[in-house]
């Protein structure tokens, strides 16, 4: 369990809230249990959250996206039902807020109880029919000793975070392009070619960037996200 002073600790050290750090405990917490479960071979880890965990992004995210191979919701819920199960021995109290069926999947809302303090993770599972492929990567973190998750490989992971950009146009989309950019190595040669198409819904944005991102940045990266979009239209530019 995250102690009070350990949450303080981390807090400090990660130049962020207190409700990040619960929130990303929470995450870490949710994956090892979510990965001991024998149907969670057939669910890959992919998204923002993935990027922070796996390859270190700054940015903290506040849900948990996943590509599934499974074909039937309740194999899934069940999944998930499990974990919270698993999660509650430790003494973490849940509840799922909302749990449906979605055109793209499964998605529930669940509240996890740490102390007097709440916080609610959104897990997202799409089922919609893409081949998926993962692999085995074991995690590392402040929080909990070392487990294993199954990534979704990483072409795929990164190939939908561009169309997620293209498609949906958030603030977070635009930082995690910036960061696979800044990154060594995430983005392939061929993904490149979309990163004109990403300029172009750059050039047309309003979003305030520094208002949206900054309560998901650790302190030191505030000053990047000041000029945010002249910044990433640098970096593009890079690429095309």
């Amino acid at each position: 369990m995250l102690t009070s002073d350990k949450l303080k600790e981390l807090a400090i050290k990660n130049q962020t809230t207190e409700l990040n750090i619960r929130r990303e405990y929470i995450q870490h917490v949710f994956l090892s249990y979510f990965y001991r479960q024998k149907e969670s071979k057939q669910i890959f880890f992919k998204g923002g959250t993935s990027l922070r965990i796996l390859f270190n992004s700054p940015r903290f995210s506040e849900d948990l996206d996943f590509s599934s191979s499974l074909r039937g919701i309740k194999e899934i819920e069940t999944v998930v039902i499990n974990t919270l199960e698993e999660i509650e021995r430790e003494g973490i109290q849940t509840e799922i807020v909302e749990s449906k069926k979605t055109t793209g999947g499964y998605l529930a809302i669940i509240s996890f109880k740490l102390s007097s303090h709440s916080v609610e993770i959104q897990i997202e599972i799409s089922n919609r029919g893409k081949d998926s492929e993962g692999e085995v990567v074991t995690i590392v973190s402040d929080f909990i000793p070392s487990y294993t998750v199954i990534q979704l490989k990483l072409e795929l992971l990164t190939e939908e975070k561009l169309e997620a950009l293209l498609s949906r146009k958030k603030p977070r989309d635009f930082y995690d392009l910036y960061f696979m950019l800044r990154a060594k190595n995430l983005i392939s040669q061929k993904q490149k070619n979309v990163l004109s198409k990403a300029l172009v819904e750059l050039k047309k944005t309003h979003i305030n960037f520094e208002k949206e991102l900054r309560q998901f940045l650790p302190k030191t990266h505030w000053t990047i996200i000041r000029n945010f979009k002249s910044i990433l239209e640098k970096e593009i530019q890079k690429f095309i």
